[in-house]
């Protein structure tokens, strides 16, 4: 009967663990959480960097392709990498 017990036992555990370990975590979230820090990187250099000099376009005043060249040509301007460039433009062709 101890025995019966004992594998039964071990029977559950086996397949409770199996059953938990192959599940994979969520990286919906951390994607998510990754690009909601790069768009966030994005608004401030935009606010930082090109409202310092004039007023700030809302971000659906223009199409991406038209913010293409106006975030190529203000780059020099406002001093910033490219990296730093292609996270304005992804805050700004976002919306």
């Amino acid at each position: 009967m101890k025995a019966k017990l004992i594998i039964g036992l071990l029977a559950l555990a086996l397949t409770y663990g199996c059953s938990t370990q192959n599940k994979l975590p969520n990286t919906d979230v951390i994607t998510n959480t990754a690009e909601t820090i790069d768009l966030a990187q994005g608004k401030i250099l935009y606010e930082g960097k090109c409202g310092r000099c004039h007023k700030l376009f809302d971000p659906t005043s223009f199409t991406a392709e038209e913010w293409k060249p106006i975030v190529t040509r203000m780059q020099p301007k406002a001093k910033i990498t490219d990296e730093q460039k292609d996270l304005v433009y992804a805050y700004l062709t976002s919306k």
